[in-house]
């Protein structure tokens, strides 16, 4: 994986092979991170990475000077990744927890600006995973929930719904609390 934009621009991260991931393509990541610009500052922002895996997407946004980002993903193997490679990299605003996603959600009571999450594809609570994030208000009032998924999924009946975006095989469904 590469770092696309930043301090640490066209920076390679090679993550070990036997981490249960499927890290998000630089093409898609561009594309978003594109998108993602338009609409928020990066130094003025906070972000929570649900699903973190290696990390991919929370070291792009250490790189554009995020202060505040914090993973959550429950395999012990990531999580010492990500710590890894956050200090290799002098990425101090990343902040690392390991536990189940769903599980974290239900304790959280700090707001955050981006909420991205990156679930396996075949999962099978991203109803709860949507819901959680808007019933625990976990969301900032002018924040967005991303979720990344595959082309079977659809959201748009959902009530926080505002677009979807599609790179290849990956699925960018974009939510917030403005549309109610």
């Amino acid at each position: 994986m590469r770092i696309i934009s930043g301090s640490h621009k066209s920076k390679r991260i090679k993550a070990p092979s036997k981490l249960p991931v499927r890290p998000t393509t630089d093409m898609a990541k561009e594309s978003l991170f594109n998108i993602i610009n338009n609409d928020f500052y990066f130094d003025e922002i906070s972000v929570l990475d649900l699903f973190s895996g290696t990390g991919n997407i929370s070291y792009e946004f250490a790189s554009r000077g995020t202060r505040k980002i914090l993973c959550v993903d429950k395999n012990e193997n990531c999580v010492k990744f990500i710590q890894k490679t956050s200090q290799n990299h002098d990425f101090n605003a990343i902040h690392v927890i390991h536990s189940e996603v769903l599980s974290f959600l239900q304790k959280q009571k700090a707001t955050q600006d981006i909420i991205f999450a990156d679930p396996p594809y075949d999962f099978k609570y991203f109803e709860d995973l949507i819901s959680l994030v808007f019933e625990k208000k976990i969301l900032s009032n002018e924040g967005v929930f991303i979720l990344e998924h595959g082309k079977k999924n659809n959201f748009e009946n959902h009530s926080y719904f505002t677009k979807t975006k599609r790179y290849g095989n990956v699925n960018f469904s974009f939510f917030n609390s403005k549309n109610i």
